[in-house]
């Protein structure tokens, strides 16, 4: 295998990977560019064998979207609708306390919460949402608002970042997930979210959440009109707060899924790119301890074979999930955990649910 390597003129980098030195943002276009994905997917299994060793991960997980009301209006977005839209939605506390409730007959460990950038609704209504979950299920792990969801709730609140953070860790916030994040090109940004916080704004947030204590995933929404080299200036960005802070718990490259978005014109992402982004990550991203496959959009069996290039997670049952499913998401809305577990074992991978911080609840 490692003649493949460095047939495919990757013999340089190889030998980084071997020895665990750090990549240069020059290898990682390379490794983006180059079309022998067994070559590309050998180096990535290499690190994902070394820190993760057979484990494939999952959770067992409930989302919540509570509306879809959005000011930003992301080009590349199907979900954020304008509060006029009759396809708007906004969820009332209590029912999104009902949401929970519906679930609490099945060994959730984290609900998933985030929405759009809603202009009327007061800061009070994201505090009293935290609360009133915890009501329903105490023991609960909530991961919820992106970044931009955060900084929108700073501004509502009058406050910092830091001390609405710690409001909302009060009220149950347990940790974030990593939407919003795009890629941070400033060029990317202009043409798909002009509205939307700056890529540093996103890092600033999540920074000001690890100072605190706060876990947080990473993501990059991949297959528009990026470049390898934007690609890659945005895993160098997270990789440079990771050294900062270490507050990243996994990265989760996104496929652009076109449909119903203002970018319809744009083809779906190709399996090949899906691999390609999992494999260069786990190579370049190496201060981060997971990388995931999610499932949900990229679809389970290609899910299943990117276990074997870089990835060591698979996310979960996630339990209607919208924002890709109103962008022509074509996977089923949840999996039962035992379809997870056949699905890794199938991988020939082994098993382990996880809760939201990696803690290990069971191995298969």
């Amino acid at each position: 295998m490692e003649q493949m390597v460095v047939a495919a003129g990757l013999g340089d980098i190889l030998d980084k990977v071997k020895a665990g030195e750090r990549l240069s943002n020059e290898d990682g276009v390379r490794l983006y560019k180059t079309n022998d994905i067994l070559a590309l997917g050998y180096l990535a299994n290499l690190v994902r064998e070394r820190l993760n060793g057979d484990r494939a991960y999952f959770i067992y997980n409930q989302h919540v979207n509570y509306s879809n009301i959005c000011t930003n209006l992301c080009k590349f977005c199907a979900f954020g609708k304008d509060k006029e839209s009759p396809q708007a939605y906004e969820m009332t506390v209590d029912q999104v306390k009902a949401k929970v409730r519906e679930r609490l007959a099945e060994p959730i460990t984290e609900v998933h919460v985030v929405g759009g950038i809603h202009p009327d609704l007061p800061y009070q209504y994201y505090l009293d949402m935290l609360r009133g979950i915890k009501e329903v299920r105490p023991e609960i792990h909530i991961q919820a608002f992106t970044c931009v969801e955060i900084a929108h709730l700073a501004e509502l609140a009058g406050k910092s970042v830091t001390e609405t953070l710690k409001e909302l860790v009060a009220a149950g916030l347990g940790s974030i997930p990593g939407g919003g994040a795009e890629v941070f090109s400033p060029r990317i940004r202009q043409r798909t979210c002009e509205k939307k916080l700056s890529g540093e704004g996103w890092l600033e947030v999540a920074k000001a959440a690890h100072r605190l204590g706060l876990k947080s995933n990473a993501t990059m929404l991949y297959g528009h009109i990026e470049t390898m080299e934007e690609r890659v200036e945005h895993l160098a960005a997270l990789r440079e707060a990771q050294d900062e802070t270490g507050g990243f718990l996994t990265f989760i490259p996104l496929a652009f899924h076109p449909k119903n978005t203002e970018m319809h014109d744009l083809a779906k992402t190709s399996g090949l790119d899906d691999l390609k982004n999992i494999a260069v990550a786990r190579c370049f991203l190496d201060n981060f301890a997971h990388i995931k496959a999610y499932w949900v959009m990229i679809g389970p069996k290609l899910a299943q074979v990117a276990l074997s290039f870089g990835a060591d997670d698979v996310d979960g049952t996630v339990k209607e999930e919208l924002i890709t499913h109103m962008a022509g998401g074509e996977t089923g809305g949840t999996m039962a955990d035992t379809e997870l577990i056949r699905l890794i074992l199938d991988a020939g991978r082994k098993p382990v649910e996880r809760d939201t911080l990696y803690n290990v609840i069971r191995e298969y």
